[in-house]
């Protein structure tokens, strides 16, 4: 499964970099003050070209709202730039087809619409301001932003495109390492009725229910989060659950238990408790409608073309495809190498947990160690330093 992917990994982690590094969070945090339709749209079009990493994305939909975006709308743009990017699509069509490809685009705009009209009417504005009120506004101001033409046509402007896609590299190896590990153990060593009893079949509607409901479920317990759920998505699929099953599966994403234990950090128990039930209920029934869609044009595969094909190392396409993403992860990394103290240039810093890239003005958590300032993706990086600032200095 690794061989199959490993180029349409490294095409959608560089051109994510390349965003990333090009386009200004500053400039999307400026327009997302309400979740109007248009609003919304803009919010969900960020997001497709943001990193998809589940904790980057929690972390930066916490920024987006600390920094005075609307609530809802954050959390469109976090569903987004994890459901909605180019590397899940690419990974979905390769190992379990065009259709899983399609329903992240169709069930993505159907969970983006349950989210717009579900959060305002289940969430009360007093937890929203109360957690808004207990986040911590960083005092670094916004830097003078370098118009992306002018990032583009300079060399520092694709070093920091390179960092940014090492940064999601890296802060995935665990995620996409246990993703096919668990997919692969999941798809050989599970017998076939394991899985038919814990995914009711042949009983219409209410099999595709029950599946659709459980998928967040196995996605919460299985740790595995990001585009480390496809290849189990991809197992579950071969092993028997429904086309809707696997559809909340793979946006539930955002569901996964340390992420839940983030929400919790940033929000609160009351609203974290909240809005992961919230999660739960958008992410089952967008399955299921996506399902009901799919069903309506016929377009639902049947489970023996979604059974995971051997790729043999040869003279093949897909051997061809990974010697070009060997060539362009290369140059990546000798970018990424090449760049120098990236904390010199003012305007970048290495979180020194987890690697990421980092935009200082708009970093979620920083900490200050021995007169020196460090920077972080997420509030639960700057935790472990500080426990133990020298395991990672």
């Amino acid at each position: 499964m690794f061989f199959d992917t490993f180029w349409a990994l490294v095409l959608g982690f560089t051109l994510s970099g390349l965003v990333q590094a090009f386009v200004s969070k500053s400039q999307m945090k400026n327009v997302l003050g309400d979740h109007r339709p248009k609003t919304i749209a803009r919010a969900s079009f960020f997001g497709m070209v943001s990193s998809s990493c589940s904790y980057a994305a929690s972390a930066l939909g916490k920024s987006l709202f600390s920094r005075g975006a609307d609530f809802t709308t954050s959390m469109v743009f976090m569903f987004a730039s994890t459901n909605l990017v180019i590397e899940l699509g690419l990974v979905l069509f390769i190992l379990i087809g065009w259709q899983f490809a399609l329903a992240e685009f169709v069930g993505g705009a159907v969970m983006i619409g349950l989210l717009t009209i579900l959060i305002p009417r289940l969430v009360p504005e007093a937890l929203i301001k109360s957690a808004r009120g207990a986040l911590e506004e960083s005092d670094m101001e916004s830097m003078a932003e370098t118009t992306w033409r002018a990032k583009i046509s300079s060399r520092q402007g694709w070093k920091n495109a390179a960092g940014y896609t090492m940064g999601d590299f890296i802060m995935l190896r665990k995620e996409l390492t246990f993703g096919f590990i668990v997919a692969g153990l999941a798809s050989t060593l599970v017998p076939v009725h394991v899985w038919n009893a814990l995914f009711l079949s042949g009983h219409g509607f209410i099999s595709a229910l029950e599946n659709a409901a459980i998928g967040p479920f196995i996605a919460f317990i299985s740790f595995v989060c990001s585009i480390g759920n496809i290849p189990l998505a991809a197992a579950l699929w071969q092993g028997g659950i429904t086309f809707g099953g696997v559809v909340a599966f793979i946006f539930a994403d955002l569901l996964a238990f340390p992420l839940v234990m983030i929400y919790r950090k940033y929000y609160g128990n009351k609203l974290a408790i909240r809005l992961s039930l919230i999660f739960w209920l958008v992410m089952s029934l967008s399955g299921l409608i996506t399902e009901g869609i799919f069903l309506i044009f016929s377009a639902i595969p049947n489970h023996h073309m979604g059974k995971m094909s051997v790729t043999h190392f040869g003279l093949n396409a897909t051997t061809a495809l990974n010697l070009i993403a060997v060539l362009i992860l290369s140059t990546v990394y000798w970018l990424y190498k090449t760049k120098g103290n990236i904390e010199m240039e003012n305007e970048f810093a290495q979180d020194v947990v987890c690697k990421m890239q980092v935009r200082i003005a708009d970093a979620p958590a920083k900490a200050e160690h021995d007169g020196k300032m460090y920077y972080f993706c997420m509030p639960g990086c700057k935790e472990s330093f500080l426990e133990n600032p020298a395991k990672y200095m």
